[in-house]
Parts: C-alpha cells; sequence; structure tokens
C-alpha cells in the first residue's frame, strides 16, 4: 500500500525554519528574551528599591555594593535600569500597537473602498508624513502634556502614516487576485472579504514593520523622556536616567553611560529580530 504524501509546510512553518537559520535574528531574539525577563522579574532580582534616595552612597562609582554605580540621590542604577526596561518596552509595545491598529484600519479602508474615502485618508497619510515622526510626537506632547501615557499616545501617532501606506499598498494588490473576486462574485460581505481574505495578506508587512517600529518607539520615547516630556522623575525610564547624569558627565560617567548602552542593546536586538523576520517572510527567499 502506497505511503500517503506527506503534507505541505504552511508558509509560516517555512517562516520560522528560515528565521531558525539566521544567527542574527536569533542572537537578536536571545538578546530580547534576557531583557524581558529580566524586567518581568526586576521586583526579584532589583537589588535596591529604584525610587529610594541614599545620601551617603551619592555619586559612588561602580562597586560590588552598586555593580553600576549610583547616581546622584545614591539610588542604584542597576535597579533603575531593570525597572526601567519595564518602561520601555512597555512604551515600545503599546506605541507600536497604537499605530498598528490605526493604521491597519485607514489602509484596509482606504485600500478596499477607493474612491473619495481613500482620496481623503490618503491626504491625512500625507499630512502626517509633512512632519518627521520625533518632530510630531513632540508638538503632540507639547499639545496635550508631559507624562508616559501621553508619549505613548505620541509616538504611537505619529507612526500611523508608515502602517496606512503599508497595509493600503497590500491591500490594492490583494484586491486583485482570484479568491477575492470569487468571495464578492457569492456576495459576501465587505468585513467578510476584509477578515477572512485580504488581512491574512497584510499581516506577514505588518509584524515585520511592528518589530522594527518596536526599536524606533524606544528610542523615540527615550529621547522625549530625555527632554522632560515623557516620564516625570522618579520614574525609572531609561531616557530620563540617561538625562539625570547629563550634568555628571565629568564626575559619574556611568549614570548616563549604563542608560545608553541599555537602549542601544535593545534597540540592536529588536532591529536584528526585525530583520531576520523580514527575510524569514519574504516568500522569495530560498528554503
Amino acid at each position: 500500500m502506497a505511503q500517503p504524501e506527506p503534507a505541505p509546510d504552511s508558509l509560516w512553518r517555512q517562516a520560522v525554519r528560515r528565521l531558525q537559520r539566521n544567527p542574527g535574528a536569533m542572537l537578536g531574539l536571545v538578546i530580547l528574551a534576557v531583557l524581558v525577563l529580566a524586567a518581568l522579574l526586576a521586583p526579584a532580582i532589583a537589588p535596591f528599591d529604584p525610587i529610594k534616595q541614599n545620601a551617603t552612597d551619592a555619586m559612588q562609582g561602580p562597586s560590588l555594593k552598586h555593580w553600576l554605580g549610583a547616581d546622584q540621590f545614591g539610588r542604584d542604577i542597576l535597579s533603575r535600569l531593570l525597572f526601567g526596561a519595564r518602561i520601555s518596552l512597555r512604551i515600545g509595545l503599546v506605541s507600536v500597537g497604537i499605530a498598528a491598529s490605526i493604521g491597519i484600519l485607514l489602509g484596509l479602508l482606504a485600500g478596499f473602498y477607493g474612491g473619495w474615502l481613500d482620496m481623503l485618508i490618503s491626504r491625512f497619510i500625507d499630512l502626517l508624513l509633512a512632519f518627521p515622526g520625533i518632530l510630531l510626537a513632540l508638538v503632540i506632547v507639547t499639545v496635550i502634556g508631559p507624562s508616559l501615557f501621553n508619549v505613548m499616545v505620541a509616538v504611537g501617532i505619529s507612526a500611523v502614516p508608515n502602517y496606512a501606506r503599508l497595509v493600503r499598498g497590500t491591500v490594492l494588490a490583494a484586491r486583485e487576485n482570484v479568491y477575492v473576486e470569487a468571495a464578492e462574485a457569492i456576495g459576501a460581505r465587505d468585513r467578510t472579504i476584509l477578515v477572512k481574505h485580504i488581512l491574512p495578506n497584510v499581516l506577514g508587512p505588518v509584524i515585520v514593520l511592528s518589530t522594527l517600529g518596536i526599536a524606533g518607539a524606544i528610542l523615540s520615547g527615550a529621547a522625549l523622556s530625555f527632554l522632560g516630556l515623557g516620564a516625570q522623575p522618579p520614574t525609572p525610564e531609561w531616557g530620563a536616567v540617561l538625562s539625570d547624569g547629563r550634568n555628571y558627565l565629568r564626575q559619574a560617567w556611568w549614570i548616563s553611560t549604563f542608560p545608553g548602552l541599555a537602549i542601544m542593546v535593545t534597540v540592536l536586538s529588536v532591529n536584528l529580530l526585525g530583520d531576520g523576520l523580514r527575510d524569514a517572510l519574504d516568500p522569495r527567499m530560498k528554503l
């Protein structure tokens, strides 16, 4: 009796295999996993309270007591970085969630319906694109007020055009597929066509863009906090911690150096993973 042929792998399984063979992506994934784990376990592994001041340890350099040193108020830098990882990663995830949600909706509507709705949404996106992302976020935070939540909203809104344009282009291409025309011919509702037939084609590119967008959101959030428009003292956000040491670079280099390294390593790991996902989800890549 002939053995049945094995079922072909799905595109997602092929993508996972390609991702596993990418050493850069795996390195980024490992680093990011360690950072996420450290953020989740911060209350248990942080040696000190991140906001408690201790005048006797002020400006103390790296030592056995304070592995990464202490700031001008005697607060442990390592503890502030561990708790700051929670905030910075949350900024990246929430901002990307806001940008992707709004951008996907606008892109789906513009690409699927076209006409005056497409023109209206496209002009709105062009208006947002007239401003650099960080400048737009800066304006939004200035208008609605400085706070951690407002930074997430501002960074998310500033990234909406990227998702809207990507989704619109993908939808325009997906509409030409035969199965979409067949769904329309049998009288399927627009919502059904969008959710079941078009949205799956959008997910791959959006996942890649979202992964890369997390790095940009973390950088933008840190920049706004550095300027005093994001997390307010004594919140241990990385950008705010880096800002704390800018007046003490000669006497206490560790206050700004280690937060800067944390931002750099996190952004690098996310970019490595994002590049790997982009290559893995590209159907033109060889198995």
